[in-house]
């Protein structure tokens, strides 16, 4: 499996099979210790597969791009827009107590970052990929955004502002990108399958 951002900063060919092995190995002994139970983990899961993911932020922006009301809400207010939505449980906790929303607009192009460690909105994108974890890549993408989006395959006018977003312990960012032409008339659910995580944190677009 190919993830985008990994050519960049040499990671190990390898490097998930690896990292599932460990992860494999460690939930072992902690069963084995009584820590946690083997059901523990597989509701953890099922969790992030069925509740808190990238399908959440999907449903978010293709509402805001059918609904202007609804768009300004998540704007001033994502964590209430969330809650409009009905949203599952949890949503304004375990990594999205305050969530903020930055808008892509024909002049202005947002990209999220976290140089302080790896803060990301678990609950409208899911866990974040190794890439954004990567000190290269929080550094880079603070000093040099345009190049890092280049890199990225994302060219951008130079005219095109680029704003860089610093999420926190206190404050999650996310991008609303800019709705693809063509698609005015599609449905919500039409438009939540074109959405990526990648275009919620700034380094694509929506492609239709």
């Amino acid at each position: 499996m190919t993830i985008p951002g990994d050519e960049m900063f040499n990671y190990s060919a390898n490097r998930e099979i690896e990292s599932s092995a460990k992860v494999k190995a460690l939930e072992a002994l902690l069963i084995e210790k009584g820590v946690l139970s083997s059901s523990s983990v597989d509701k953890i899961l099922e969790y992030f597969d069925t509740k808190m993911g990238p399908f959440n932020g999907a449903k978010l922006v293709a509402k805001a791009w059918k609904d202007q009301e609804f768009k300004k809400l998540l704007l001033n207010d994502c964590n209430s827009a969330c809650e409009q939505l009905d949203m599952p449980t949890g949503m304004s906790g375990a990594e999205g107590e305050i969530m903020r929303v930055a808008e892509n607009t024909s002049s202005v192009h947002n990209l999220i970052i976290c140089t302080l460690c790896s803060c990301y909105p678990w609950p409208t994108l899911g866990l974040p990929p190794y890439w954004f974890k990567d000190p290269t890549f929080r550094a880079r993408s603070a000093r040099e955004p345009r190049v890092v989006l280049s890199e990225f395959g994302l060219e951008l006018e130079s005219d095109v502002e680029i704003r860089v977003w610093d999420s926190s312990g206190q404050i999650r960012w996310w991008v609303l990108p800019e709705q693809p032409e063509g698609t005015s008339e599609m449905s919500e659910e039409e438009l939540a399958a074109l959405i990526t995580p990648e275009s919620m944190m700034g380094v694509s677009k929506v492609v239709y």
